[in-house]
């Protein structure tokens, strides 16, 4: 198991909170919150995210963690990909897309390398 003592001190679990929170202020705008479906999908991914790492974690072994975290790193690939839509829609700015994109790209890399780690 992780030297972690509580899934709060894993990095990838802050940055998917912090995510989560620009997830909802950006849906809430105006363009965005009138795509009731969209809206609903991409915030339910995005809390997929750190709820995944979270229960992973208290599952008390690696290899069930490692499972949550796969199941976590999946629903960032989903969140990517309605970023592209809520992007081609003209839900979001290019830089809201961007720094958007940026986030999430570097939430899965650490889920990625924390994988990794635990495989070891």
């Amino acid at each position: 198991m992780s030297s972690f003592k509580s899934f709060e001190e894993i990095l990838s679990w802050q940055k998917a909170r912090e995510f989560n929170k620009s997830i909802y202020l950006i849906t809430n705008k105006e363009t965005f919150k009138k795509d009731i479906d969209l809206t609903r999908q991409i915030r339910r991914a995005s809390i997929s995210i750190s709820s995944n790492i979270a229960e992973g974690f208290e599952r008390n072994t690696d290899k069930e963690f490692i499972h949550f975290l796969h199941i976590a790193k999946a629903s960032a690939g989903e969140v990517r990909s309605q970023l592209y839509i809520a992007f081609d829609l003209e839900y979001l700015s290019q830089k809201e897309f961007e720094n958007l994109l940026s986030s999430i790209t570097e939430i899965s890399k650490l889920i990625s390398g924390f994988i990794k780690y635990l495989q070891k």
